[in-house]
């Protein structure tokens, strides 16, 4: 396979840079922060989060977890 046709990943937008990125988290996200949270012994803040927060927040805890790497 040439160099040409070789797939290139595309890079991940930052969540701030999103459109939709102030509206609310969405229930998967918020379910799925619950999940981490807990395994990582963290409590979430206080309050709705956005759709950009819960991102960033949800990256943040699956470092901490070792959940999300491969």
């Amino acid at each position: 396979m040439s160099t040409n046709d070789e797939v290139q990943p595309v890079p991940d937008k930052d969540p701030a840079d999103w459109s939709t990125g102030d509206e609310p988290m969405t229930g998967p996200q918020a379910s799925y922060l619950s999940t981490l949270a807990q395994e990582a012994g963290e409590e979430l803040p206080a309050g709705e989060l956005t759709k950009a927060e819960a991102s960033q927040l949800i990256e943040e805890l699956q470092v901490r977890t070792g959940r999300g790497q491969s």
